[in-house]
């Protein structure tokens, strides 16, 4: 970790309707590069983003920059700096692609040279509904979409999930040269992109931080895994090519 994180959690806690769903959170994201937050299903990795953002009901200290921001109303994170990738894309499938996209620009020169190097197949599709997008292509519509603006910050949640190994692979690469410009903390489930893409992982286990430190430090030690993400090393491509086959993944 670096002495200057862009990001940093301090004990945060997180409810959804009165209930906890992070006991208490701590970590940071250095200025670089792609942080994993890593952790078997329903350990509280999503409910961590969306309390960052202010989505969910938090207690704790948020600071990105040196500006502390777990007061401020999810707008305003936003605007201070935070783009997100929300779970399961959220595109608004009744606008077109060129629509979903001017949606999220919020500053006066968007980086719209960037997405269109990055997704050129959104270009060709800009007139098109977002609805009638393949799943794939949607989840580059979200990813574009946080892309526009200069962030300090990206929060990028599951964008591999359900995807064919194909796209699998783009939206990796596309996340990968995003990283070149801007510091990502990244939710997966796909033990393979995180050893392609990730340098540093926060590990949570029953809604608490439980290990930290270089990415392939947990991944290439198949005991580190197994106890701390209940898969065996040799069994993460072949229960995600079993996910990918039936259009989901746990």
């Amino acid at each position: 970790m670096t002495d200057s994180p862009i990001l940093t959690v301090e004990g945060l806690r997180c409810t959804i309707a009165g209930q906890q769903v992070v006991e208490e959170v701590t970590f940071q994201v250095p200025a670089t590069g792609i942080t994993a937050v890593l952790g078997r299903n329903g350990v509280g990795k999503t409910s961590t983003l969306r309390g960052i953002l202010g989505l969910i009901g938090r207690k704790g200290v948020v600071t990105l920059a040196g500006e502390r921001i777990d007061g401020l109303p999810t707008h305003k994170v936003v605007q201070r700096g935070v783009g997100y990738v929300p779970e399961d894309r959220e595109v608004f499938a009744k606008l077109t692609v060129a629509e979903n996209l001017a949606l999220a620009e919020r500053q006066r020169n968007p980086r719209r040279d960037l997405v269109a190097e990055l997704f050129p197949d959104l270009v060709a599709r800009r007139d098109q509904m977002a609805g009638t997008l393949s799943g794939g292509q949607q989840q580059m519509v979200s990813v574009a979409r946080a892309l526009l603006n200069d962030n300090k910050v990206l929060l990028v949640d599951e964008p591999t999930k359900g995807l064919a190994p194909k796209i699998v692979g783009e939206v990796a690469e596309a996340l990968a040269e995003a990283a070149k410009t801007v510091p990502i903390l990244l939710v997966e489930q796909n033990l393979d992109v995180v050893r392609q893409l990730a340098g540093d992982a926060v590990v949570i286990a029953g809604g608490r931080v439980v290990h930290t430190g270089g990415a392939l430090e947990i991944l290439n030690d198949e005991e580190l895994t197994q106890r701390l993400l209940g898969v065996h090393v040799d069994d993460d491509r072949t229960a995600d090519t079993a996910a990918d086959t039936e259009g989901t993944r746990a």
